[in-house]
């Protein structure tokens, strides 16, 4: 008697099989085994491209979720209308199940979670590994999310929606300071609706945070739905101004999974010219944040550069880069006046008046200061900063030819390989603040010379303009 003939299909051509027939959308993938358990909770902007990825020959998912594969039997997918909703629902899904191959989950590292201050008069929105911290007592907590990454790109879109802060200053309502104190850039760019300043009511401000709750725990086609109905009773009550705020988040929301075209983006003008040095400006960003060790994303940059020829016209020049894009609004210029050539002077004269409310805490610093120049320039900055008693988060300079990074409290300069996307990010910085320093150095000199040239001319033996003696 013969042995029955094999199954031409394997389990594995089966999954893959199955995994091709899948919406080519965003949405949430279970992995589960014979008994039904989930063994992993994963998201994807596709679940076609991404689940079928598991059941390839080559496929490889390292050391930890590698044996996961043999123990597949079958998968579920919950389709999303877009990926935030699927970085929220894996989120709810992994703390629900806690699968057996999530394994942060399990091992000593920690997932990131989201944090809304709700205690706060001006609830602020965080991104954490330690929920349980004595600063998020009281706080809304919503996690853990597998990757910080994409937590954090969340975080920055929707707030282009809800305009929440993410900084960390005691605001409270009703303070005096806040008179007096000027918004950061985000304010500028339509991305926080400045409570610092008080730019905006504790009421609406609450609004707004009270809507991002509701998104952050509904589809999103249903809030859209109410938004609407809100924004049509908000218009027949004649409050138009709510009726328009609820219009631009709702257009917002609309456009949350557009991705980032070159040329106008969020409202603000870039300069394309400036941002080709790099495909990914995130990325870039991610990159000089680890290089610098820093905990926090970096979102707002400055350069300073000083120009001059042989001492005559000496200029300085600032320049201003959000989420690695020129924004040309917080370009200035300076027209030194304590020396003339004098490269340090000039630098901590510039750093003195551009950041005088920064030092007195009216005014948060951008993440950081870039400064054109070696250890010689970094050093004339940090004087002028000593000079304060509020400090700057973070101060480097990025010298020429070698392209060497000092950094503040760093005896050694740091070296990255030119083609780090870190290090060219600072590059176009540098170069843009530069072209912005010596194009207004070309200014004065052109003044200069067309002065000199247009002045009546002394007769020699005479004024000008008389008849010379004999």
């Amino acid at each position: 008697m013969s042995d029955p003939p094999p199954d031409p299909q394997s389990p594995r051509d089966r999954l893959a099989q199955q995994a091709r027939e899948l919406p080519a959308g965003p949405g949430v993938y279970l992995m589960k085994d014979t008994h039904g358990h989930v063994l992993y909770v994963g998201k994807s902007a596709s679940l076609r491209s991404r689940v079928s990825s598991y059941f390839v020959p080559s496929a490889d998912l390292g050391p930890k979720k590698q044996p996961m594969i043999d123990l597949i039997d079958r998968f579920e997918v919950i389709e999303c209308e877009g990926e935030w909703e699927a970085l929220l629902m894996e989120a709810r899904l992994i703390k629900d199940i806690r699968p057996r191959f999530n394994t942060l989950l399990t091992d000593d590292k920690t997932f990131p979670y989201l944090a809304i201050t709700l205690r706060d008069d001006f609830p602020g929105v965080y991104v954490t590994r330690t929920p349980g911290d004595a600063e998020y007592k009281g706080a809304r907590i919503v996690g853990p999310f597998t990757s910080v990454s994409a937590l954090r790109e969340a975080v920055q879109l929707l707030q282009r929606v809800f305009k929440y802060r993410t900084c960390t200053l005691d605001i409270r309502d009703g303070d005096l300071k806040n008179e007096r104190f000027r918004p950061c850039l985000l304010y500028n760019i339509e991305q926080c609706t400045a409570p610092c300043a008080n730019r905006v009511t504790k009421a609406a401000y609450r609004t707004d945070i009270d809507r991002f709750i509701r998104f952050l725990d509904s589809k999103r086609s249903a809030m859209l739905r109410d938004m609407r109905k809100d924004m049509a009773d908000a218009s027949e009550t004649l409050q138009f101004e709510r009726a328009a705020v609820l219009r631009d988040q709702i257009r917002a929301i609309e456009k949350l999974d557009d991705r980032e075209k070159r040329g106008r983006a969020g409202g603000t003008d870039w300069q394309p010219e400036v941002t080709i040095f790099a495909s990914d400006p995130t990325a870039a960003l991610r990159s000089l944040a680890r290089t610098l060790g820093l905990d926090t994303p970096i979102r707002g940059m400055e350069a300073i550069d000083i120009a001059h020829l042989q001492g005559g016209e000496t200029v300085g020049s600032k320049v201003c880069f959000i989420d690695g894009r020129p924004f040309k609004d917080g370009y200035r210029r300076y027209r030194v006046q304590s020396v003339a050539n004098d490269d340090y002077m000039a630098i901590r004269e510039v750093v003195s008046r551009r950041y005088r409310d920064a030092g007195q805490g009216h005014e948060l610093y951008p993440d950081v200061i870039l400064i054109d120049g070696g250890l010689g320039q970094l050093h004339a900055a940090l004087e002028a900063f000593e000079q304060v008693p509020v400090r700057p988060p973070m101060v480097i300079s990025l010298a020429k030819k070698e392209e060497l990074i000092y950094v503040q409290q760093r005896a050694e300069p740091v070296r990255l390989g030119r083609e780090n996307p870190g290090l060219r990010l600072c590059q176009a910085i540098r170069d843009e603040a530069h072209r912005f320093a010596q194009h207004y150095h070309h200014i004065l000199r052109r003044k200069s010379v067309v002065g000199e040239a247009s002045r009546p001319k002394r007769r020699r033996g005479g004024e000008a303009g008389g008849t010379a003696k004999r």
